[in-house]
């Protein structure tokens, strides 16, 4: 393998490149020749882990932010993410854009309306009445719950301990590298290959989910525009262009593509949330938002340990209820990114501190994502009816997005542009910025996944690069055709799978934690020397 790199140009580790590569086309192979049986076994498996497994996913992000909290505040908190003296590398302006647009953008633009619409018609809670202003406060909670602390809790957890390990003791930019304390040589071998191959799948996976789910609301968005049939096809000419234009980014690198096309793409995503603000409810909205704050909080204890035990009571909800479609979906989406993410994170926040990063990484992300669900989730359940009288006074408008979600949830951002002035300007605006959000997603990935197969943070040759680019795009079509009509079910049945194993490898990254602290030498407001690696 070492003589067909040197052939091909390559600058990478070859068992881990080709392995992953081999792997990746075997799998899209697979889906061309035979898609039924490969969907129908994707099908079991999801089943299987929601039903036996759910309660794993919720239990272990709880512990996970438990440990982060505790990590900041803690002596531990002094320590800097690099050599004694470093300091960062970009500001936090920048900083905070990187690590959000090429995290949950894309996610937000897709749920901010569909999501609590889809909780506000159909409350997962016993003896919610659907449209009520009980739904509506609850409908809000869940949002913010899936996409506030507890996602940014996975992509934190693993973006410490790379940064930890990889930025201060210089090991490789591995996943393996965390788990020296662990391992100690033998993250070089079988074994840490194998994590790091395994981090490679569950990277690529996990961005061509997201990217179907981009697709999906960009040709829902160009159909509501221009009449286009949403089909099967439509969605992978927008994939293929996307993917052009993400190995462009690729190409051009960290600093000129992924930072430029990251800050663009925040500020044209503050201005569509500052145009509904200031077009729509304006004061209902900023009473909204003040109230959702105190909505989150009082609901957050409740929610993050919520199990949907008694759904095993209840013959119809095949022994797992809402939270196998809702709660444990996200959090085995979410962790397939955490890979991709954590070293993104932890290339860009170098020189940090450990309270720096933890509570940057954090707060600030779900601060936006609280404000975002406040406006965007609020207004359209107000546009929607909430509760009888509203819904009275309204007549036949009354349910008009709530329709809207149940044929098509990439359609409901679309659906609720309808309601302000300049709707085709603004549809329009809002297809480019998912479009955007896309690419910074594809470009962020490909460049991490490229680090994962060179070992360091210098990007590999541009044809090394473009091929990960290329693959994420090839990987979500095929993903794509395999939903056929199923769409979002099938893409949550393949996730849910591949989530699994990450989300064990992420676990076991805290005991290495753990372990990498205990050898420091600290006081209360300096930090001695680091241990050498033959410490450990």
């Amino acid at each position: 393998m070492e003589n067909l790199a040197r052939r091909l140009g390559l600058k990478t580790d070859p068992t881990i490149f080709f392995v992953s590569a081999g792997l990746t086309a075997a799998f899209v192979l697979m889906l061309v020749i035979a898609p039924n049986p490969i969907g129908d076994a994707f099908a079991a498996g999801r089943s299987w882990i929601v039903t036996n497994l759910g309660w794993f996913f919720i239990l272990g992000v709880n512990i996970w932010l438990g440990f982060l909290v505790w990590a900041a505040v803690s002596r531990h908190g002094h320590i800097r993410l690099g050599p004694r003296g470093s300091r960062p590398q970009y500001s936090n302006l920048s900083w905070f854009t990187m690590l959000f647009a090429g995290g949950i953008g894309t996610v937000l633009m897709f749920w901010g309306v569909a999501e609590p619409i889809s909780h506000f018609q159909s409350p997962p809670m016993p003896g919610v009445e659907p449209h009520s202003e009980e739904a509506a406060r609850d409908a809000i909670s869940i949002a913010i719950y899936h996409l506030g602390l507890h996602t940014w809790t996975i992509f934190t957890l693993p973006g410490l301990a790379f940064a930890y390990f990889i930025n201060r003791y210089d090991l490789p930019v591995r996943v393996s590298s965390v788990f020296y304390p662990l391992l100690k040589e033998r993250i070089h071998g079988p074994v840490g290959k194998a994590i790091d191959i395994a981090s490679i799948l569950g990277t690529l996976f996990g961005v061509a989910v997201s990217l179907g789910l981009g697709s999906s609301q960009i040709a829902a968005g160009l159909s509501a525009l221009f009449g286009w049939q949403d089909g099967t096809m439509l969605k992978v000419l927008i994939l293929a262009m996307l993917t052009m234009v993400a190995v462009g980014s690729i190409v051009a690198g960290l600093d000129k593509g992924v930072k430029l096309l990251s800050n663009l793409n925040i500020g044209m995503a503050v201005g569509l949330m500052i145009f509904v603000l200031c077009t729509g409810s304006t004061l209902f909205l900023l009473r909204g938002m003040v109230e959702t704050f105190g909505l989150y909080f009082e609901n957050l204890p409740r929610l993050a340990f919520w199990n949907d035990m008694l759904a095993n009571e209840n013959p119809t909800t095949d022994g797992w209820g809402w939270q196998g479609s809702w709660t444990v979906f996200y959090w085995a989406w979410t962790v397939t990114w955490s890979p991709f993410i954590g070293l993104f994170v932890a290339r860009i926040s170098r020189g940090r501190t450990i309270r720096e990063f933890v509570f940057g990484v954090l707060l600030a992300p779900s601060l936006f994502t609280l404000v975002w669900f406040s406006i965007f989730g609020w207004q359209a359940m107000e546009f929607d009816g909430i509760g009888a009288a509203a819904r009275a006074a309204m007549g036949d408008q009354a349910g008009e997005i709530s329709r809207a979600v149940a044929e098509s949830v990439p359609l409901a951002m679309f659906a609720f542009f309808e309601h302000f002035p300049m709707t085709g300007f603004v549809q329009g605006f809002a297809v480019v910025i998912v479009a955007i959000f896309f690419a910074t997603s594809s470009d962020s990935a490909s460049l991490v996944v490229d680090m994962l197969c060179t070992g360091h943070a210098r990007p590999g040759p541009v044809h090394q690069r473009v091929f990960w680019g290329a693959a994420e795009g090839v990987v979500a079509a095929m993903l794509i055709v395999l939903a056929g009509d199923a769409g979002l079910t099938a893409l949550q049945q393949v996730i849910t799978v591949v989530g699994l194993p990450i989300f064990i490898l992420v676990s076991m990254m805290i005991p290495s934690l753990i372990r990498g602290f205990a050898l420091e030498e600290i006081d209360h407001v300096t930090i001695g020397k680091r241990p050498q690696l033959e410490e450990f």
